[in-house]
């Protein structure tokens, strides 16, 4: 541990003068004078010559791109990872494109599954109608499990839900299936989503007519650094340069902002995501192309999975009080339910009422219900509450009030449902809701714009568009009494760098443990522990001598880097906090 002593904190470099400072010059344009005579029809000939022997290949076969090199370097493509769907998009000569799978549909569920009767993989949606025949082999909402330990609380919660087996090693979850006759294979949740990104990439590679090798994924802005470096590590197993990780309400934003430019105005926007699993609420300030993200908060724990859950609850019960039926450990059974509770919940959006049927769930028992949305919105309301918590949170945080929030966006599946959208406009004195981009397509647009401008591609609609993102949760080291001693806040700009010097709290000590924590709690061991090192060497003194400088550097992808440096000897040490070695 070491004794808080002294701060020396170096702000960083302010971001957003920085970007702003944008190529907006072009190169002068030459031209050779015209030739006259009979020399003219010799000259264009040996030009054109000349031009074919140095013609790219990949232009000499009608391909081009457009910074006129190869369109397999030069595509990066974004995909919304998410926990029930994913979607995949490219823009692509000023133009945005949603890809469809090879079903022809623009979202394709997360859903992997294992035949056991042979070794065949399915993914989509040929996996999501495997799960009520193999519910054992069928692995959905593994974006729950992925970066987390396998006894966090949350994923332990999980796990009494999920059909498929989930087993420890080395402390952290492992999905095991069936493959083959009878023999048993595990896969990290990284491996998992390796396979529904490598979905998308065949899907992107189909549509483009090409190889494609780079990609901008995006991840809840309430995940953490473990979470993130996982993600990142499942991009690069699926066969990506993940060239970065963005978050899923900043890429909305950028969807949401592009039509909104040119207007010059300065708006302050909240993003409301509510997914499948996630919940994330992001307050930016849009300013003629430049994103800012002035605070994020949210639940990575909340989503339609969560509603679904309650309804099945409910009809479980329901089953068991009217037929004496309980499948409650029958995961055929309950994946059958799953498929229709699902089914009727969306219903709900635009009906007043739905009818589950599912023809014999158990036993031979048929099992035919209404619901309706009243009843659906009694069940969940108290999660639907649940998401104005965050919502409070960021705009406390940002110092800004509910009347300067100019436009609330919804993003995500979920926030079609109706109660959702009247309890945030409830909230907002009745504002109207922003509902003009397609939620299930908005964060793939955003992360197709980023991996745009990421690859270079000049176009006036995406010229000059800066995104400056923001850390979602503080981090910093464990410090004399177990005190959480932040070093960076949540809400910094990123990419950032901050540095503080602190010094030994005991005499003669020869060596400081560095533990990194992530949140907001007030002791170190409350918070998320990231990674730990030691910083050995430091020479005999009296406490409170040496100088200790540790520095913390957030890249734009939000993953960390920690170095510890003693001043006077100039031994170092550093760490990159990853979701563990050995996955």
């Amino acid at each position: 541990r070491n004794d808080h002593k002294t701060i020396s904190q170096q702000p960083a470099t302010h971001q957003k003068k920085m970007m702003q400072q944008r190529r907006s010059t072009k190169k002068p344009r030459t031209r050779a004078a015209w030739l006259t005579s009979s020399r003219l029809v010799i000259s264009i000939l040996c030009g054109i010559c000349v031009c074919l022997l140095f013609l790219p290949p990949a232009m000499a076969t009608g391909a081009s791109s457009d910074q006129g090199g190869s369109p397999v370097e030069d595509t990066i493509i974004g995909i919304d990872l998410g926990t029930t769907y994913l979607c995949v998009g490219v823009y692509k000569n000023g133009r945005m494109n949603i890809m469809a799978n090879d079903q022809g549909n623009r979202i394709t569920p997360s859903y992997v599954s294992f035949k056991s009767n042979n070794r065949e993989r399915l993914v989509g949606d040929a996996a999501k109608s495997q799960a009520t025949i193999h519910p054992q082999n069928t692995v959905f909402d593994v974006k729950r499990l992925i970066g987390r330990d396998f006894d966090d609380p949350s994923l332990q919660a999980d796990k009494k839900l999920l059909p498929y087996t989930i087993v420890s090693q080395d402390g952290k979850p492992l999905i095991e299936v069936t493959v083959g006759s009878d023999s048993k294979a595990r896969f990290a949740p990284e491996e998992i989503s390796a396979m529904l990104l490598q979905k998308m990439k065949t899907t992107a590679e189909t549509f483009l007519g090409h190889e494609v090798k780079r990609a901008v994924i995006t991840v809840p802005a309430y995940f953490n650094d473990a979470q993130r470096q996982a993600t990142k590590d499942a991009g690069t197993i699926a066969g990506f340069t993940v060239e970065r990780i963005i978050n899923e309400p900043t890429a909305a934003a950028i969807a949401y902002g592009m039509d909104k430019r040119g207007n010059g105005s300065d708006q302050n926007i909240l993003v409301f995501d509510l997914g499948g699993g996630t919940f994330d609420v992001t307050l930016l300030n849009i300013d003629d192309g430049i994103f800012e993200v002035l605070g994020s908060n949210g639940d990575t724990h909340l989503g339609g999975e969560d509603f679904d859950q309650q309804v099945m609850q409910y009809f479980t019960k329901m089953l068991k009080k009217k037929s004496d039926v309980d499948i409650s450990e029958n995961n055929t059974a309950l994946q059958k339910l799953r498929r229709e509770v699902e089914r009727v919940k969306r219903a709900l959006s635009s009906q007043p009422q739905a009818r589950l049927d599912i023809e014999n769930i158990a036993d031979g028992v048929d099992f035919s219900e209404v619901l309706t949305r009243a009843r659906f919105e009694e069940i969940n309301t108290a999660l639907f509450k649940k998401t104005l918590g965050p919502v409070k949170e960021v705009l406390k945080d940002a110092g800004i009030s509910k009347d300067d929030v100019d436009e609330i966006v919804l993003v995500g599946g979920s926030t079609r449902i109706p109660k959702v959208r009247s309890i945030v406009s409830d909230f907002f004195g009745g504002k109207e809701l922003f509902a003009g981009i397609n939620p299930d397509e908005a964060v793939a647009h955003g992360a197709a714009i980023q991996g745009a401008i990421l690859s270079g591609v000049r176009d006036e609609s995406i010229d000059d568009v800066v995104t400056l993102d923001a850390t979602s949760l503080s981090q910093g080291i464990e410090t004399v009494g177990g005190i959480m001693t932040k070093i960076i806040p949540r809400g910094t700009t990123i990419p950032t760098k901050k540095t503080q010097t602190f010094s030994t709290y005991q005499d003669n000590q020869g060596q400081v443990l560095i533990q990194v924590f992530q949140g907001e709690r007030a002791m170190a061991n409350d918070n998320l522990l990231l990674g730990k090192f030691n910083l050995n060497g430091i020479p005999p003194a009296p406490r409170g001598v040496p100088q200790i400088e540790v520095s913390f550097e957030v890249d734009a992808n939000g993953i960390l880097q920690v170095s510890a440096e003693d001043k006077g000897t100039g031994k170092a040490e550093r760490i990159t906090i990853t979701s563990e070695k050995g996955r």
